[in-house]
Parts: structure tokens; C-alpha cells; sequence
């Protein structure tokens, strides 16, 4: 205690020196906000200013970031020199002082020169200093996390930079803070043959982790059993139910008995050191555990199989070996449950949770429980908070794919309760799905009804692996918009399932390359350094949207040099693609069922073959032109938008139309760009650039292929809805032509890619692009046969058809709204919210659409009066009085025949196109 108090007593006085005794110690007299100078000509090498005795700049976390950041140097042939003291630094080395917000520089530099540190959770400053002849730059840290970012900065600029001391002339303070609170990078162990190499490779590890600490993801999940969804008919069932293959917990006969003790004590030694490593470098470790139930139904070829459970001691082992998990590694910081019927327990199973909760409330420490939202429910949500344990519930952002940078304005139709539904008769293999299938099913793929402001649990979003699964991608511009949104209405942040997640789910693993390259040359060391500027961009636009270029330029120029340019803009435009298919055409919210990126090839015909049994979540019948937007609010499916245009009174959704032009213009820069990148590159037989090369040249040709099949999708649409002749034979040579694409693109990948490449067992989550070529074939026959039978007949309306017609074959033009509209800065309850709309011309009409930012609750909607060109609505106070936000936008007419929507999306398509207002 003594010591403690003198200890004390000592920081006062430190953290109190005089004006004087601070410029004498340190040598600092002011900011230097011009270039420090720095030159490779006048510096010999670097002073490393680290008091270990200070308690943030001390912790093991910043301790082994300086020691990165000395490797660097190393790797530069720069000598580091370590001090204690500012006033010992060398005269003729570049002083890197390294200091916390306890630091007494750091907070002498803010009390007496007057100099703003970042004061939020995590944020970093790089600040050059005027000491004299000594040139001088501060790595502050707010707190550890933030000082770990600053020296790992540091040392990514020197990784990336062919002039060592110009990479670290800081000629300005660099001041950043972090956008979201959680940003978590999830990895998954499906497949005993593909995932047990990198888990046991104690190689790989520590690579991986100081990439992910250098592009600031500040959480990692590692998650097991979540190789199936249901367990039926299961083959790899490693680690599905994780317990048992990690511990023998005392009291219990559970065991696998294909699974020698040495290898299951081998695992926990590996989780141990993977989440002791992940800790050193002051990132959270989260444990994902999906699966508690322990019985394969119809299974006779699993590898693995539990035994010792039953429905009397499953709650209570499930807890024990809960506790005795955390108590065995410490430096697991949370739990991520999958609660819902997936997880192998019926849902409103709240005694059982629980129990099982219980194990995390009595390991001793804090440690975080984050339940998937999937059907979750306040009741279940209460149980979690009731264990007095921080809580997280974790709903998907754009279903189990990834849309474009905002929230869907709403669900679809099919997750939409159903009125009067039995809920006690909803199961799948006699598991209650009554929640997540019934009263609940507008939590399966959204935010639901999460978002009151007055929750006691955080809300963090995540990222499925359905949309894009292999090929690389990477934009700054889309993911800063990304980065925006996670903080939706108070969120915390988000959960990214890094590329290759399930590869060789459900038994369907493969030795081997998992990146599956055929072209062995093209195989990186570990997997994941093929998506290094993937896993940067976005690591780095979720901490910091506003972040400067060279943040990801660096890391390009170093692998591209010359092409540095047309590299980043080809993968930019490339990368925007998908995200629009997935938002408009929305084929099944499930990544088990929906690959755009290797699309099974959904039919434009209805036939009689039976070939839609993956199309579980299209309406009926199941053929592409029924297929409904992502977020029906805002977009139209195909044949909504030929009746809707047939009868000439449009609503201000976005049409097919738009957004195939949207794609096959991206898919024109991004083809661009990458010829531009092939002129300028010298390096072009490299491994990096022919990854690049490849999946760029791929991605614009899914483009060219959506667009085209949306095309033709609208024209056989208004043949259907017509009879018309030419609609039909445009839908047809419009389809030839997407198949055209698709068939170069898949030649493209022929001797790139190997021919069989596995996300599941089903043909559609498996295989090769050539594969998908055959049912395109199929039903462009069916739509030719069509054509054959058809007899000329006369239509009604044949002016409006044709118009029609030219409209899906041309290029869109959508007026914007040329609007002012200052957002109200809160609600109150119980309080009308009055809107104000100051147009530049008065439209013909305007429609004010609002909901709650509850998913569970539709859009109401008003018309705006007017008063000159200012149009009026009020939102009554019966409705404000609510724990919700309030999500709102405009469908404008300027004319009979067209509408708009306000905001709408801008020229880029990164903006929210709705307005939200929160009580605070």
C-alpha cells in the first residue's frame, strides 16, 4: 500500500512539472506543422524514446508493437538506438518518442503548448516536434490499443516504402480516431481437411495476427462448429460440437471416441497459444461456439461422433466444459453463441441458455457474450444480461451476403410474418424453429427489431460469405461508406467473415491449395495473404473512413509500382459490381443456396425440370424474372417493373434497367483500367499481379453477364406480359450474349482455378464457371423454342410495348430531386416531427415514406402539402412516442408518367438514401 502511495505521489509530480523543468527534460519548445526534414542524407539512424516505467507505453501490447516497428528498421538497414528520456535521444537520428496519454510529454503538450491529443478509445496521433537540432516525431496513443496502432504504423510505412526516413516525415500532426468500436475479423474451422493445417501452424499465427493488429481489427473470432446448419446427414464433424474435442471435463463420460486424448489436448494447447498471441498484441479474442447440439441424424459416414450426452446432463455439461474452457484460456475475452435452431437447440429454449450462460458467469473474469440474432428475442436477451456479463447480439448485414454501404430500407416479403401461423408446428429434424421460422422470422436477416435506444447490449453486424466468396477485392470509396454505416443508430461496429469462410464446408474439403489455384505459381504461402489489400482496406475504412490514400497506396505502389493507379481503379470498379447484384436480385438470402460470384444459373423459362430445389426463398414460381430485390422499398424486380411500366405509372424505385447499367458500366472501367494497369506495369509475371489480373478480368465479366441477363430478364418479362415478338427475340440475343460473357470469363479461370472448387457438397456451392454453362445452354434453347412457336398476333398498346422495349435495351436517365431538406437534430417523444422540403421547382406530387428503424414494422406514408415550393409533413406525436428512430425519404413526381426518390442514392452509390433522426 505504501508503495502504491508513493508511486502515486511520484506521477503527480511528473505529470505537474513547471513550464520550464518540461522544455528542459524534453527539449520541446513547439509543433513543428511544416516537414520535419527528414532525409536519409542528415539522419543516421532512430532513437526509440520508451518508458517502460509508464503504464500505457509499458503495457506487453505496446512493448511488442515498438518491437515490430525495431524489425522494420532492422529490414531498412536503420540502427535503432533505445532510451528512456527525451533529452538522451541522439542528435543526428530521427527521436521517436513513444508515449500514452498518461505520458508526462503527452500531457504537458496538451496543458502547456496547447496541443489537441485525441482523447477517444483507441485513437492514435503521429505528431513531428521542433526540438532544436533533433528531429522529432511523438507516437501517441490514447490509450494501449491506440499507442499499439501508432508504432504499427510506423512500421507498415517503413515495410512498404523504398525511402526508409521519407516514409516516416510526418510533415503534419496525424490525428485518427475510430468510426466503430468493434471491428472484428472472423476466421471458421469447417473442414477437418482443409482447416487443421492452418490451425496447428504455429508459423502462421503470429503473421496473421500482426496483420490483423497492423490494418486495426481490434477483435478476432475464431469459430467452430458452424460447418453445418443442421445436423443431418453430417460427414466432417470435427469440432461441431467443440467441447469434447478441446477438454475432458471431471464429473462427465462425454468423449469422441475416434479421437485420441494427445490430439484433443494438442487443440486446446493451439486455441491457448492462437488466443494468448491475439492477446499480446492487444486484439480481443472471441470464441465462436455454434453448435451445442451432439446427435448426427442419418450420419453413418461422420468421421467423428460424441458420446456420453443426454437431454438430462447437456445444459450442465455444455456450462461446465464452458468454465473450464475460459479458466484453461485466459486470454479469451467473449463468447459468440449461435442461439437460434441452427445451433441444434429449439428455440425458446431460455433454461437452457441459461444454464449454459452460467459457465460464462463463473469463469472468474469479465467476458463478453454475443448471441447471433438470428430469431433472438428480448426474453432470451434478458437471460444473457441477467448473468451480469457484457452482452452483444450480432444480426446479419445484407443477409448472409454483402449489399451495398447502407441498411436495406426493408425486408422481403418472405421474412415478413405470416398472419396466423401456428408457431408450435414449425421444426426442421424435430428442432422448434417457432422464432426464427414464425413470430421472429423478420430477425433472420436484418437488424429486426434491435435498435431501441434504450438497449442495454451493443449491436454489431455481420458479414456473411455469400456474395463473393474467392476472387479478391478492395475499395477504399465503398468501404469508407461502409465504415459509416456500422455505426447505424448507435451501433458498435462490425464482423467480417474473411474471404474463403466455409471453404470445404459440409464434408466437401479438399487438400490443397484453399485459395484452389490451379496454377500452383500463383499460390501464396498462407492463404490469406491473397487478400491482403482486401483484408487493409476495409480494416483500415472501418477505423477510419476518412483515412489519407497512402494508407492502401503504399501497399499498392510496393506490389505494382507503376500501375499503382490503374491497379487500384480496376479493383475499385470490379469490386462494386456484386454488391449491386445482391441488392437487386436477391435470388436467396442464404449463402448455402445463392453464389453470385459463381452463379448457378437460375432459369428465365418456366420448364418442367425440376432444377430450382436451391431457390428456396424466390417466390413462385421460381424463375429469375419473380426474383425480389434484397430491399424491395427501394429497388423493383423484373416483372414488378414491366407491369409497372407497361401501365405508364411509375414509382420511384430503381429499375432493372438502372442497375444493369450500373454494373456494365462498372465492368467497362474496370476492364479499362486493368488494360492501362497491363501497359504500365513492369512486374506483370509476378503472382500478386496475375491474382489481380485474373479476378479483376472475372469480376467485369460477371458484370457484363448480370447486365445483359437483367436486360433479358425485362424483355422476355414483357413478352410474357405481351406477346410481343421483338421483345422475345431481344431477350433472346441478349441472353446469348450474357452467356458469351460468362463462357470467356469461365475460360479465363480454366488454367487458373482447379475444376472442382468446394463451399458445400451441392453441385451449387461447388465446381468450376464452365460447369454452370450447361443450364444456361438449357434454358436458352427453352426461350428459342418459345420463340419458334410463336405466331404473329397483333398486341394491345403497341406504342408503350415498343417504348418499353427501347427502355430495357438503352441506357437509363433518372432525373435527381433538386431539393433542400435540413434533417431535424432529434425526436422527442410524444411530439409531432415536422418536416421541411425546399424544392427548386414544385414537383406534381410528393410522398413522404416512414417507419420506425424496426424491420418487424412497414412503411407508412403522407403526402406533403405545399406552400409555394416548400413542401410540409408531420409525423404525429403518437407515433414519435416510441424507443425507436425514425427512418424517412420521398418518392417525388415531376410528371404523370416518373418518379424519383429523395435522397436517393448519389452518383456513386455510397450514400444512405434515407434519412434517419434519433432522440439523442
Amino acid at each position: 500500500m505504501n508503495k502504491n502511495k508513493s508511486n502515486q505521489k511520484s506521477e503527480k509530480k511528473v505529470n505537474h512539472l513547471s513550464r520550464r523543468d518540461f522544455v528542459k527534460i524534453t527539449g520541446i519548445t513547439a509543433l513543428g506543422l511544416t516537414s520535419c526534414g527528414i532525409s536519409k542524407l542528415n539522419l543516421t539512424g532512430i532513437s526509440l524514446i520508451l518508458n517502460p516505467g509508464e503504464g500505457i507505453a509499458g503495457s506487453g501490447p505496446v512493448q511488442w508493437a515498438a518491437g515490430e516497428f525495431v524489425k522494420s528498421c532492422d529490414l531498412q538497414g536503420i540502427k535503432v538506438s533505445r532510451f528512456e528520456q527525451p533529452d538522451k535521444g541522439r542528435d543526428d537520428d530521427l527521436n521517436v518518442i513513444v508515449a500514452g496519454s498518461d505520458s508526462p510529454i503527452a500531457a504537458q503538450l496538451s496543458d502547456s503548448l496547447k496541443i489537441k491529443m485525441p482523447m477517444a478509445a483507441e485513437a492514435l496521433g503521429l505528431i513531428p516536434l521542433n526540438r532544436g537540432n533533433k528531429k522529432t516525431l511523438m507516437a501517441y496513443g490514447h490509450d494501449e490499443r491506440g499507442l499499439v496502432y501508432a508504432l504499427l504504423e510506423l512500421a507498415d510505412r517503413l515495410n512498404f516504402s523504398s525511402n526508409a526516413f521519407e516514409s516516416l516525415n510526418i510533415r503534419e500532426p496525424l490525428i485518427e480516431k475510430p468510426a466503430n468500436s468493434v471491428r472484428s475479423l472472423q476466421r471458421l474451422f469447417v473442414s477437418n481437411v482443409e482447416d487443421k493445417p492452418w490451425f496447428n501452424d504455429k508459423k502462421m499465427w503470429p503473421e496473421y495476427l500482426t496483420m490483423i493488429a497492423t490494418q486495426r481489427y481490434n477483435r478476432f473470432n475464431l469459430s467452430l462448429g458452424i460447418g453445418y446448419d443442421w445436423l443431418n446427414n453430417v460427414l466432417d464433424s470435427y469440432f461441431l460440437f467443440a467441447y469434447p474435442f478441446l477438454l475432458s471435463v471431471p464429473g462427465y463420460d462425454v468423449k469422441i471416441p475416434q479421437l485420441p486424448d494427445a490430439e484433443r489436448d494438442n487443440n486446446l494447447n493451439m486455441l491457448r497459444f492462437i488466443s494468448d498471441e491475439t492477446a499480446s498484441r492487444g486484439i480481443d479474442f472471441q470464441l465462436g461456439i455454434w453448435m451445442h447440439g451432439y446427435k448426427w441424424l442419418n450420419s453413418p459416414n461422420a468421421n467423428y461422433t460424441i458420446e456420453g450426452l443426454n437431454a438430462g446432463n447437456h445444459a450442465e455439461y455444455c456450462r461446465d466444459a464452458l468454465r473450464a474452457l475460459l479458466i484453461a484460456c485466459p486470454s479469451i475475452s467473449g463468447i459468440t453463441f449461435r442461439i437460434h435452431a441452427e445451433s441444434g437447440i429449439s428455440e425458446g429454449s431460455y433454461g437452457f441458455w441459461g444454464t449454459v450462460f452460467d459457465g460464462v458467469a463463473t469463469c472468474g473474469r469479465k467476458v463478453r457474450i454475443d448471441m447471433h440474432a438470428k430469431g433472438i428475442d428480448q426474453k432470451l436477451i434478458d437471460v444473457a444480461l441477467a448473468k451480469g456479463m457484457p452482452v452483444s447480439v450480432s444480426p446479419k448485414y445484407w443477409a448472409e451476403h454483402m449489399g451495398l454501404p447502407y441498411h436495406q430500407a426493408d425486408i422481403r416479403a418472405l421474412e415478413i410474418p405470416k398472419e396466423n401461423i401456428n408457431n408450435s408446428n414449425l421444426s426442421i429434424n424435430s428442432v422448434s424453429t417457432s422464432l426464427s421460422s414464425g413470430s421472429r422470422s423478420f430477425m433472420r436477416y436484418g437488424y429486426g427489431d434491435l435498435l431501441k435506444e434504450d438497449r442495454k447490449y451493443e449491436v454489431v453486424y455481420r458479414i456473411w460469405p455469400g456474395t463473393q466468396r474467392l476472387l479478391v477485392w478492395g475499395d477504399p470509396l465503398t468501404a469508407a461508406a461502409h465504415g459509416r454505416n456500422f455505426s447505424f443508430c448507435g451501433s458498435s461496429g462490425v464482423e467480417i467473415m474473411e474471404p474463403l469462410s466455409f471453404k470445404g464446408r459440409r464434408g466437401s474439403g479438399i487438400a490443397g491449395s484453399r485459395c484452389a489455384y490451379a496454377d500452383t505459381d500463383l499460390i501464396p504461402e498462407w492463404d490469406w495473404e491473397k487478400y491482403l489489400y482486401t483484408l487493409r482496406v476495409f480494416g483500415r475504412k472501418i477505423y477510419n473512413p476518412e483515412a489519407e490514400p497512402d494508407t492502401w497506396q503504399r501497399y499498392l505502389k510496393n506490389r505494382y509500382r507503376s500501375g499503382t493507379d490503374s491497379v487500384e481503379s480496376a479493383l475499385s470498379s470490379a469490386t462494386r459490381i456484386l454488391p449491386v447484384v445482391l441488392t437487386a436480385h436477391g435470388t436467396s438470402a442464404g449463402n448455402n443456396t445463392y453464389w453470385p460470384e459463381m452463379y448457378a444459373n437460375q432459369p428465365i423459362v418456366i420448364s418442367n425440370r425440376r432444377n430450382d430445389r436451391h431457390y428456396g426463398d424466390t417466390p413462385s414460381p421460381k424463375v429469375f424474372g419473380n426474383v425480389s430485390p434484397m430491399d424491395p422499398q427501394l429497388f423493383m424486380g423484373i416483372n414488378e417493373f414491366v407491369k409497372e411500366a407497361l401501365k405508364e405509372d411509375r414509382s420511384g424505385k430503381y429499375t432493372p434497367v438502372e442497375y444493369a447499367q450500373w454494373i456494365e458500366d462498372y465492368a467497362d472501367d474496370a476492364l479499362k483500367y486493368l488494360k492501362m494497369a497491363g501497359r504500365q506495369s513492369k512486374d506483370k509475371n509476378k503472382p500478386e499481379y496475375k491474382r489481380m489480373y485474373t479476378d479483376v478480368l472475372m469480376l467485369a465479366g460477371l458484370g457484363h453477364f448480370f447486365g445483359a441477363k437483367f436486360r433479358a430478364g425485362v424483355l422476355y418479362g414483357i413478352y410474357e406480359q405481351t406477346g410481343d415478338r421483338s421483345a422475345l427475340e431481344e431477350a433472346l440475343n441478349l441472353y446469348r450474349k450474357a452467356r458469351s460473357y460468362w463462357s470467356e470469363l469461365a475460360e479465363s479461370a480454366r488454367n487458373i482455378y482447379v475444376p472442382d472448387i468446394t463451399f458445400g457438397g451441392e453441385p451449387w456451392l461447388r465446381g468450376h464457371w464452365l460447369d454452370r454453362l450447361a443450364d444456361m445452354d438449357e434454358d436458352i434453347e427453352n426461350m428459342s423454342k418459345k420463340l419458334e412457336d410463336l405466331k404473329e398476333s397483333g398486341i394491345e398498346n403497341e406504342v408503350v410495348v415498343k417504348k418499353v422495349v427501347r427502355e430495357a435495351l438503352g441506357r437509363p436517365e433518372r432525373t435527381p430531386v433538386v431539393c433542400e431538406h435540413n434533417k431535424p437534430d432529434k425526436l422527442i417523444n410524444g411530439q409531432p416531427l415536422n418536416l421541411m422540403f425546399a424544392f427548386k421547382k414544385k414537383p406534381l406530387s410528393a410522398v413522404l415514406f416512414y417507419r420506425h428503424v424496426n424491420q418487424a414494422e412497414r412503411y407508412k406514408k403522407m403526402d406533403l402539402s405545399f406552400l409555394g415550393n416548400d413542401g410540409r409533413a408531420s409525423i404525429p406525436g403518437d407515433y414519435t412516442d416510441s424507443p425507436y428512430p425514425i427512418a424517412y425519404y420521398l418518392e417525388v413526381k415531376n410528371d404523370g408518367n416518373s418518379a424519383v426518390l429523395y435522397p436517393g442514392f448519389n452518383a456513386s452509390l455510397t450514400n444512405q438514401p434515407y434519412f434517419t433522426v434519433q432522440h439523442v
